[in-house]
């Protein structure tokens, strides 16, 4: 597609919108039911959600509890436009959305995840906890005014539940296929009553996997896995104006196997899952994954507005060890890789906001962020690559540092009693230092010191129109960020060689909204210039290292509903369409790939879904999910397709009193599919979804 064809696409599309839009206030005005608010705090003020010019998705607990959610893949996948892959690494979540992916060798996905303030970007440890949730908001599109560097696509915004004097909270305990295992419980309430508050949340879970290990001597469950998450925080509000809030968490994952398998020489069209259920493997793979965060927040209400600090501390420890070529091929006899690193992040973020609710609202503030990341011996050990010319052993041992400066700033005015403008912006400056030094075959090879600094300008222009006390519609504009880095795999090359450049996107959406007393609708445009795209290769000796494509693009339209037809029966539905595609990328040796479908990117996602509540207490939720074709990357194949595939989740349970028990099904039709995959020099490797599952639990709530 050639660019006036976007243009023309472009045109017709903000053509039509207007166009309907047009025409909704009389359509609007013809409803008969009562609004229904539902208030977020996106803009970091709390506002119903109609007000609010961008894309969100709000889960609240009962929508958790209903589904089983987990942790953020199940998130992930109960918003439009998003998706999840996994590859290799048992901890690591990479994400796409609206076709920006996760950027490697920064371990930034383009989503953020902020937990009362508390960020999370790291691929690695990349989850939460669900307990003691009050609501999760969703924000598609670039967040970097209010939220940062990192959040090009998007934020994952978590609330939880203030406490009150009275005590309370929740216990509850699961078991289901493979020995699937889960525990749970939080509660909060007052040491002094109105003065000072406790609360403390945990979950356990572990299982056996779907994945067996024949080789002699080694752990039979091959993907087994445990993981526990705790967190306790004490607030103090001596005063109705000031408040102190400190809260301590604390992960760990131990979790074995890739959830699929490798194949020397082989191709995408030559996996299967039926194949992944056994496999013989020398090597166990194995990631221990320690991940503990401090947060210490301080509010003090001055009537027209307050003035907040957020300090935040994060440290993250992974130890991995990878069979090499994921199989039993004798070719590839004592193959294997492995991963150490630490991490330290600190941040500081100091902002005022406004307290009314009317006429000029504002936040501004400052943020600075100091991280260091420390990663090695990281490499691999494959004796067979000597057949082929190459090192058998590479190793990388490096230390990067990273620090953030930025302010940043957004207004809200009412231009009149129907149109509310929002001008904001941020300007932030990045410094990036590493100290690498590569060993192959134990011999010092390739040695890099220095740094870079980039700084960037984002900017953001929204424009929302009620239409009545029902409906409302908006236009934004703003500029998404995510910053440069280095490979830390570098076998060769200087500095510059290895540096590849933040990615930065332009972004167009326009949406409508609506919230009555039976429905909530939300319709979202968006187009989105990208350019120096993150992308991740791998050469012919099967090292990964990571580049810049010059230009892409992505649009598509996103749809979420939700209608109550009855006070027991509700359905919701969301889907999302997207075309992302590289516009310019030259991958080097004549090797083109403009047009190319953007990896990892569905051409659809579609969630349809029914819940019953009876008077009794009996409930029942059935869930239908569907992924469009998925592009993947290959640098042995280039671009290779996963099919449509659709999975099935179904729920009943019943509530008495302070009791549930409940049953449930996950992947009813038992799908398979892969769900990461990775290609490069004679190794192939692919990892897939879990199969069908059932389950019990009990809750209990007092």
């Amino acid at each position: 597609m050639n660019p006036k064809s976007y243009t023309i696409i472009r045109i017709c599309a903000v053509a039509f919108a207007f166009n309907a839009l047009r025409t909704l206030p009389a359509i609007a005005e013809t409803t008969l039911f009562q609004s229904a608010e539902v208030v977020v705090t996106a803009n970091k003020l709390e506002e119903d959600i109609k007000d609010v010019p961008q894309s969100i998705t709000v889960i609240d607990e009962t929508l958790i509890e209903e589904k089983g959610m987990k942790g953020v893949g199940d998130i992930i996948t109960n918003t439009p436009g998003m998706n999840l892959e996994t590859y290799g690494s048992p901890t690591r979540v990479q994400v796409n959305i609206r076709g920006l992916n996760t950027s490697v060798f920064t371990n930034n996905n383009p989503v953020v995840i902020y937990v009362d303030g508390l960020p999370y970007s790291n691929s690695n440890g990349f989850d939460i906890s669900l307990v003691n949730i009050e609501r999760i908001e969703v924000l598609r599109g670039p967040q970097g005014t209010l939220y940062g560097k990192d959040a090009i696509g998007g934020v994952i915004n978590v609330v939880t539940k203030e406490p009150t004097n009275e005590w309370s909270g929740k216990a509850g305990a699961e078991y289901g296929s493979f020995n699937h295992r889960e525990f749970k419980f939080n509660t909060n309430g007052a040491l002094k009553n109105d003065v000072l508050y406790f609360g403390l949340n945990g979950q356990y879970r572990a299982d056996d996997g779907w994945q067996t290990n024949s080789f002699p001597g080694n752990e039979k469950d091959a993907d087994k896995l445990e993981d526990g998450r705790w967190s306790t925080y004490l607030l103090f509000k001596p005063t109705e104006e000031f408040s102190a809030k400190f809260t301590y968490s604390k992960d760990y994952t131990d979790a074995y196997g890739q959830n699929g398998y490798g194949i020397i020489g082989g191709s995408f069209s030559d996996f299967n899952a039926d194949d992944a259920e056994d496999v013989i493997t020398e090597f166990e793979t194995r990631e221990e994954l320690k991940v503990n965060s401090q947060a210490l927040q301080l509010a003090y209400d001055f009537g027209d507005f307050t003035v907040t600090s957020v300090t935040t501390r994060r440290y993250q420890e992974l130890e991995g060890i990878y069979d090499g070529e994921g199989g039993n091929d004798p070719i590839a006899v004592d193959a294997y890789q492995f991963d150490n690193s630490e991490s330290e992040a600190w941040t500081q973020e100091l902002s005022l906001k406004s307290n009314i609710s009317d006429g000029l609202r504002y936040v501004a503030g400052i943020y600075l962020d100091m991280s260091e990341f420390k990663r090695g011996p990281y490499g691999q050990d494959f004796p067979f690559l000597s057949l082929f010319g190459f090192a058998e052993r590479g190793n990388s041992v490096s230390e990067t540092d990273e620090e953030t400066a930025a302010i940043f700033g957004q207004i809200i005015y009412p231009v009149t009693g129907r149109l509310d403008v929002t001008l904001g912006g941020r300007y932030q400056c990045i410094k990036k230092d590493i100290d690498l030094e590569f060993f192959e075959d134990y011999v010092l090879d390739n040695t890099i010191d220095g740094g870079k600094e980039w700084s960037e300008f984002l900017p953001r222009v929204a424009l929302n129109y009620t239409l009545n006390d029902n409906w409302s519609t908006y236009f934004s504009y703003s500029k998404g960020y995510m910053p440069g880095g280095f490979n830390f795999y570098a076998d060769e090359g200087d500095l510059d060689d290895n540096a590849f450049e933040p990615q930065i996107s332009t972004n167009y959406e326009i949406g409508l909204k609506a919230q009555t007393g039976k429905m909530t609708l939300g319709a979202a445009f968006f187009y989105m210039d990208i350019k120096d795209i993150h992308v991740f290769k791998a050469n012919e000796s099967f090292q990964f290292f990571a580049d810049n494509a010059d230009k892409a693009h992505s649009m598509g339209v996103e749809l979420e509903a939700a209608y109550r037809l009855t006070d027991a029966f509700q359905l919701d539905a969301s889907v999302g369409f997207v075309e992302a595609e590289y516009d310019d990328y030259d991958a080097g040796g004549g090797v083109k790939y403009d047009g190319e479908r953007i990896q990892q990117t569905p051409e659809y996602t579609l969630n349809l879904g029914a819940a019953y509540y009876h008077p009794n207490g009996f409930y029942g939720r059935a869930d239908v999910n569907m992924t469009g074709e998925t592009a993947f990357f290959s640098s042995n194949e280039g671009f290779v397709k996963r099919d449509a595939y659709t999975t099935v989740d179904a729920r009943i349970g019943y509530v008495q009193d302070r009791w549930e028990v409940y049953a449930y099904g996950k992947n009813l039709s038992d799908e398979r599919y892969i769900t990461g995959y990775r290609a490069g020099g004679p190794l192939a490797v692919a990892s897939f979804n879990d199969p069908r599952t059932f389950g019990i639990g009990t809750r209990y709530n007092f």
